[in-house]
């Protein structure tokens, strides 16, 4: 299991940007450690798990129908 220790003034999304390549995996990030969930800034020191996650779908991977022009 990969782990990552905090340094101060971490926040879930930047971890998950860091770590997991998208903010959109703050959510599976705070799951994998719903122990902290109510931490918004973190210290030093914090040792969370990491979790493995699938690669984020691209509008390119989505069938058509579902994908949004704009």
């Amino acid at each position: 299991m990969i782990t990552y220790t905090t340094v101060q003034g971490d926040m879930w999304d930047k971890i998950a940007v860091q770590m997991l390549g998208s903010e959109a995996y703050t959510e599976s990030l705070m799951r994998a450690n719903s122990q902290y969930v109510d931490v918004y800034i973190f210290s030093s020191g914090v040792v969370l798990n990491i979790p493995e996650v699938d690669e984020l779908a691209t509008a390119e991977d989505l069938p058509p129908w579902k994908q949004v022009e704009g």
